[in-house]
């Protein structure tokens, strides 16, 4: 049975809500699905690296955190998630005022879930992507990802 949106929308944002360190970077969701998630982060001072480019870590994160979010969508209630691996392809430095991205979900599991997240912005009226990133999920009951 399909979830519905209404629901949907609620995990995503609670999921973004609660995550301490995505909302001091500033990334919030902008649309979702079953199955996929999208999200932005104003550019900030505070996001670049030495040599005047968004800083990789920045686009790491927005990547896996949306990826995590996409899967949510599909997930089981009294079940979370924890990243166990990604992979980040850096294919341009990223100058931008705002990074966009979508995450969907390649494999749903119960145990393990398997996204792929792409990181771009808008240039010249133009989507430039800046990186791909895959995300593999573990999916843990509730009780074994609350903090001890």
């Amino acid at each position: 049975m399909p979830i519905d949106q209404s629901i949907i929308q609620a995990r995503v944002d609670a999921g973004f809500k609660r995550a301490n360190f995505i909302a001091d970077l500033g990334i919030r969701p902008t649309a979702c699905g079953p199955g996929w998630v999208e999200a932005e982060l104003p550019i900030l001072p505070r996001h670049f690296q030495q040599g005047g480019f968004v800083h990789a870590g920045v686009q790491s994160t927005l990547a896996d955190h949306t990826a995590g979010a996409a899967a949510a969508t599909l997930l089981e209630d009294n079940f979370s998630l924890l990243t166990i691996e990604f992979k980040v392809n850096l294919l341009r430095p990223a100058q931008c005022e705002t990074l966009l991205c979508r995450a969907e979900i390649l494999k749903p599991g119960k145990q393990i879930c398997v996204a792929e997240a792409e990181v771009f912005a808008l240039q010249n009226g133009e989507k430039r992507l800046f990186s791909k990133t895959t995300v593999t999920l573990a999916v843990l009951p509730v009780a074994a990802t609350l903090p001890r």
